[in-house]
């Protein structure tokens, strides 16, 4: 339907003034702000240009409240400007874009002020993101949490030289698999990456790939202009040369400007009559203005794309573009990064008629009643329900999670028991509980809580080997009662689809805690979507699961060395390693809570398959408190320790056998429990840091647990991982340390000799005991053996 004449002269006078905006928010951050180190600032003035009509047509035409967008990470200042226009944006942190405090470089939800969606920045995962998102929705929706709030459509804003990320399609598949909906992607189909043109004929890829995957497919390719053009006679053969033209031709023309297009025009269409007068009847700059004039560009054409759409089958627009339009570097194959000039800038500001002095002025520049321009923006559908960071209430955990007492048990088994017993509860905790895994679900034991909670999906579908009466241990019903999503092998996938649930309290309003799950070495695999998860601040659960070398069959491909430093250098990210299973039930509990906790975040569990022998103890409030802080005295050390043997996870039998054996020649020998290093080197850089700056600060954990150990006492350190994990330990109060792990490829071969090969059995303690107590006896190692 076509667009109100009015309208649409308040929709193009607001693109105008986004453009100019973008523009100059970048120009003054390199040209005008103090510049104290020197290094280059940047902000992609090309690249915001190419979307500013779009965006323009989204925000103040055809998206409402509900609706959630994840914006071309190089098209942040666009972004930008129009929050600055709707008053969500402020003018200080416009002038310090990509400073310290200001508008960020990419649109962060936790750093920007301007309510951002969906953070973006590492390209490809902005956009799967709002496809993981529109099936988050649907599950919130089909357990009847939604009943107050309307579905809103998941839009994603893609430059097309995106579209290289494979993320983008396994995201894909997985939507195809899950009957997504309410999904647009917009891809700025401006045929230029950050060094070059794009492949011709990319456009038909991308629309075969998306129809197959059961997507409606538009091309924005004309503007209004064009279309009049095409209408004159001559205009099919304009257009025919137009289609056939390369993109890097039809970019480098773009830039000479309208002369080379009319030498061009002329040299190649040659003296046909009608389509010659077409072309004589416009001036040079008539003439740039019509071959720029691409779908877009055009408020008319994307407004009308935009509102055709009355279905929520999943969409993709390819919107044909030029990078840099309107610019004086408009489809210049190295405007990516490039800058207007001071003298450029002036020129421009000139032709969009906005006086020094006055840049920042919302309205400067428009031939309209500001008056009647703020009436607009008010009554903007998208603006009307104010702040769109929604809010969930609090789930209650309980003081304790239950789990079966067994003599042995693997911490990966007892993961899966909590979750059994969760899952025969009817608490609101088990109720908001939904979980994922890529294809590894029964190996990482969710089997159980599979069983009795079922799979989700929107239409039922029911296990058709329990339909033929096939003995299984596992019932895989399929249902919208269902509280796991089973997802293809690709942990990029999970990852983003974890981000998805966990940010669902404030997307949708409805607070969900999403248990993920998959084998520990492939945490690598998916490192990129875990960290844009944590840097979004979503709250979720990761459990890896086997981990280290202690899955020694398996060999070097499925065994894990650097998790536990990812572990720990992950922001936003607070991993543990417990060794027994009642120290992973307090952990979860306190996961549960931790993630609903303003200052909280995501939790990362590192289980092994090993079991152990589990101690029979209470786990008491104090206990309790130091297993979550990250480590306890399982063998408390007296007043004259000579060594102290800190450990994490599943070598625990190895420490316990070489304090036994070293206790007989060394007096009061400590065994500390190590369940978090993360969380005891957090808790002790915060302490450190508070010092420094002059701030009183209490004792950090792993202080106070050292604090009682004399001088001259050693420490050994050993885990099933990279050594660097807990070496760290001897500098908290000058200890010297001996850190033993595993620094090489894993191998196969059983428990025994891959311990002792790679030195975390109890005779490779027991000697790096003996070097930092040089003359003690040497013959307990051979008791060891």
């Amino acid at each position: 339907m076509p667009v109100d004449p009015a309208r649409l002269e308040i929709l193009s006078a607001l693109s105008r003034k986004v453009l100019w905006l973008s523009s100059w928010t970048i120009h003054h951050a390199n040209h005008l702000r103090a510049n104290r180190d020197g290094l280059k600032v940047g902000g992609h003035q090309a690249s915001s240009a190419s979307l500013a009509t779009i965006m323009a047509a989204l925000y103040f035409a055809v998206l409402k409240p509900e609706d959630r967008v994840a914006v071309k990470p190089h098209a942040s200042p666009v972004f930008h400007a129009i929050q600055y226009l709707f008053g969500l944006q402020t003018r200080d942190k416009l002038e310090n874009f990509r400073g310290f405090g200001g508008a960020q470089s990419y649109p962060s939800r936790t750093k920007d002020i301007d309510d951002v969606d969906f953070s973006t920045g590492s390209v490809g995962l902005g956009v799967a993101q709002t496809l993981f998102s529109s099936l988050a929705q649907d599950y919130v929706t089909a357990h009847g949490w939604m009943q107050d709030r309307r579905a809103g459509r998941m839009i994603a804003l893609i430059g097309d030289a995106e579209m290289d990320e494979g993320n983008i399609f396994e995201a894909l598949l997985e939507g195809w698999k899950h009957g997504l909906r309410n999904t647009w992607w917009v891809v700025d189909y401006n045929r230029q990456s950050l060094d070059a043109v794009v492949r011709e004929g990319l456009w038909e890829k991308f629309e075969s790939m998306f129809r197959n995957f059961g997507w409606e497919v538009v091309i924005v390719k004309y503007g209004r202009l064009m279309q009049a053009a095409f209408a004159e006679p001559g205009g099919a053969a304009l257009k025919a040369w137009i289609d056939a033209c390369p993109n890097q031709v039809y970019a480098a023309l773009c830039f000479q400007g309208g002369a080379a297009f009319r030498k061009r025009l002329e040299d190649e269409i040659g003296d046909q009559g009608p389509v010659s007068a077409l072309i004589g009847r416009r001036s040079d700059a008539e003439l740039l203005a019509l071959m720029s004039n691409l779908g877009g560009h055009d408020m008319a054409s994307m407004v009308e794309a935009f509102e055709a759409i009355d279905h929520d089958r999943p969409v993709c627009f390819i919107a044909y573009t030029i990078k840099g339009v309107g610019l004086p570097f408009q489809g210049h194959k190295d405007n990516h990064a490039g800058l207007m000039t001071v003298a450029q800038m002036e020129s421009w500001r000139a032709t969009q008629a906005i006086r020094p002095g006055h840049e920042w002025d919302r309205f400067e520049g428009l031939d309209h009643d500001p008056a009647m321009l703020q009436a607009f923006l008010d009554a903007v559908p998208f603006a009307q329900a104010g702040r769109r960071r929604l809010q969930a209430p609090v789930i209650d955990v309980p003081a304790e999670l239950a789990f079966p007492a067994t003599a042995q048990l693997s911490t990966q088994q007892g993961f899966g028991l909590i979750l059994q017993e969760l899952a025969r509860s009817d608490s609101e905790l088990a109720r908001r509980l939904v979980t994922t895994s890529p294809d590894v679900t029964v190996s990482t034991n969710l089997g159980p809580w599979v069983n009795r909670r079922g799979l989700f999906a929107r239409a039922e579908m029911a296990d058709q080997f329990r339909k033929e009466k096939i003995p299984s241990m596992f019932a895989w019903d399929f249902s919208p009662r269902g509280q796991h999503v089973e997802l293809g092998i690709a942990e990029m996938n999970l990852f983003i689809m974890l981000s998805a649930l966990g940010l669902s309290h404030e997307i949708n309003g409805e607070r969900l805690l999403p248990v993920g799950t998959l084998y520990d070495p492939f945490i690598q695999r998916g490192l990129d979507a875990l960290n844009y998860a944590c840097y979004q601040n979503a709250r979720f659960m990761v459990a890896a699961t086997p981990s280290g070398i202690t899955l020694a069959p398996e060999g070097g491909a499925h065994q894990s060395i650097a998790t536990p430093l990812i572990g720990m250098a992950q922001d936003g990210l607070a991993s543990f390693e417990p060794a027994f299973v009642d120290e992973l039930a307090t952990v979860m509990r306190w996961g549960f809570d931790h993630m609903q906790r303003d200052d909280g975040g995501a939790v990362y569990l590192r289980l092994s398959t090993r079991a152990l022998e589990q101690p029979k103890r209470q786990i008491t409030p104090d206990l309790a408190r130091d297993i979550a802080a990250g480590a306890y005295w399982l063998r408390r050390p007296g007043p004259n320790a000579e060594l102290v043997i800190a450990y994490s996870g599943a070598v625990a039998p190895e420490a316990i056998a070489a304090a036994g054996l070293l206790g007989e020649a060394r007096r009061d020998i400590g065994l500390l429990a190590v369940t978090s290093a993360d969380r005891l080197h957090v808790g002790w850089q915060a302490s450190r840091r508070a010092r420094r700056d002059g701030r009183d600060a209490a004792p950090s954990h792993v202080e106070i647990l050292l604090s009682g150990l004399p001088r001259n006492c050693g420490i050994v350190s050993v885990l099933d991982g990279h050594p660097a994990t807990l070496a760290w330990l001897g500098g908290v109060a000058g200890h010297r340390i001996e850190a033993l792990g595993v620094d090489r490829f894993g191998q196969t071969g059983d428990i025994d000799d891959l311990y002792a090969y790679y030195g975390l059995d109890a005779n490779a303690i027991i000697a790096a005991a003996e070097t930092l107590t040089p003359g003690a006896p040497a013959r307990r190692r051979k008791q060891a053996v």
